[in-house]
């Protein structure tokens, strides 16, 4: 499963800005990896992990803006079309993971 969070934060004063980069930095730290400006992706294992997840991401939301949350499987995650650009193969994006000792 994939979790996606869609968000739009003010970034007029600087308690805004502040707020939002922070959000970010959140996303990132949780594993979040970015789609596109303001999309924000993560593999899940499973639904109960995805709720956590959310309610994770429920705690660190700013009051002002807007925040959408959509988890989708693998497979329907995998029939993306990309329209204009193309897929960030730079970036690791898939259920192995990385142990480093």
């Amino acid at each position: 499963m994939r979790m996606i969070i869609f968000f739009d934060l003010p970034n007029v004063y600087a308690q805004d800005k502040r707020n939002y980069l922070r959000f970010r930095k959140f996303l990132i730290n949780e594993g979040f990896l970015m789609m596109q400006e303001s999309v924000y992706s993560k593999i899940v294992l499973n639904s109960q992990q995805g709720a956590l997840l959310l309610e994770k991401v429920k705690k660190k939301a700013p009051q002002k803006g807007i925040i959408q949350a959509l988890t989708i499987t693998e497979r329907q995650y995998s029939k993306i079309e990309y329209i204009i650009g193309k897929s960030n193969t730079k970036i690791i994006n898939s259920e192995e993971r990385l142990i480093i000792i």
